[in-house]
């Protein structure tokens, strides 16, 4: 990863002051650079900012679940208090408010390099479970409710999502529900439902 590339970080905080700090230690690191930080929780906002932006990273505080749009981003969790260990396994990272600046620089490095290297070559066949969880996303349902379909975690979900993604180099709602169309997953009938 030493090639001098500046990887982008976005920041999303509610609490200023360790937005702030975060801020502060990535700039003691040449490879990362912090982008303005966000201090909102509302998903819309924060969809906006990584649209906008284009980080190559996003540090968030464990609220995931309400992120579903940045499956393509590796996302490391932001720490600061109690957190359910479950819920942490859907992150590709975890960042504690007492990790020394030299673990936090080896954690953003390591998801960055862990999803380079998870990465599948573009045309992969998907699984079918993956076709199963596709069409589902194609039908609108969400993480939650494809999760209580399939008797299967929310993690679970969001994995098969991200594979799903790295295997058809499909971003978007709306692009998978053209790919699941045009590969004869769905037909238009079913998306009335």
């Amino acid at each position: 990863m030493d090639n001098g590339r500046i990887y982008k970080v976005l920041i999303i905080e509610p609490s200023a002051i360790v937005g702030a700090g975060i801020r502060t230690l990535l700039d003691g690191f040449s490879e990362f650079r912090a982008l303005d930080a966000e201090t909102t929780g509302d998903p819309a906002t924060c969809f906006e900012r990584v649209a906008t932006t284009g980080p190559d990273l996003v540090l968030i505080n464990p609220i995931r679940n309400a992120f579903p749009m940045l499956q393509d981003v590796p996302i490391i969790a932001l720490c600061h208090g109690a957190v359910d260990d479950e819920l942490l396994h859907e992150f590709d990272g975890v960042i504690n408010l007492y990790d020394s600046p030299g673990r936090v620089h080896h954690k953003l490095r390591q998801a960055l390099e862990q999803t380079r290297t998870t990465a599948q070559p573009e045309g992969y066949e998907l699984s079918e479970r993956e076709r199963e969880i596709l069409v589902a996303v194609a039908r609108g349902l969400t993480n939650r409710e494809i999760a209580d379909q399939y008797f299967i975690s929310i993690h679970t979900v969001i994995s098969h999502r991200k594979n799903i993604t790295r295997k058809t180099g499909i971003k978007t709602i709306a692009g998978l529900t053209v790919y699941a169309l045009l590969n004869n997953m769905i037909s238009e009938a079913d998306l009335g439902n």
